[in-house]
């Protein structure tokens, strides 16, 4: 588990101004107090995941309650739910946490990505 928190980490963290903190128990990234993504092993189903931000849309072409879904308290606002306790494919993950930190990030910082 903590190899796999490690790597969320570490995707989450390489964007700019981003923050950690704890949030309802579990680790949680934020970008200036603005939360866009959440680690959810203990949410429910005892599935281990993260709960994101995700652009309009997302969550109609990615939910298939295999690797996606559609979490408790955020979905109905758009948010995505990534599986990690199936086979990950970490460059799409990784696609998947830039474009919530895009959805949440001032344009300038998103701007930055592009930059990169």
């Amino acid at each position: 588990m903590d190899d796999v928190i490690a790597r969320v980490r570490a995707l989450c963290t390489a964007l700019p101004e981003v923050t950690e903190k704890v949030s309802h128990g579990e680790p949680a990234w934020f970008v200036r107090r603005r939360m866009f993504v959440m680690f959810s092993d203990r949410h429910h189903d005892d599935r281990v995941g993260f709960w994101c931000a995700a652009p309009p849309g997302a969550q109609e072409e990615l939910v298939d309650d295999t690797r996606y879904f559609r979490p408790p308290y955020v979905g109905h606002r758009g948010w995505l739910g990534v599986y990690l306790d199936v086979p990950v494919d970490w460059d799409e993950v990784g696609e998947v946490v830039e474009d919530a930190y895009r959805t949440i990030a001032p344009k300038s910082l998103g701007a930055q990505l592009a930059q990169r």
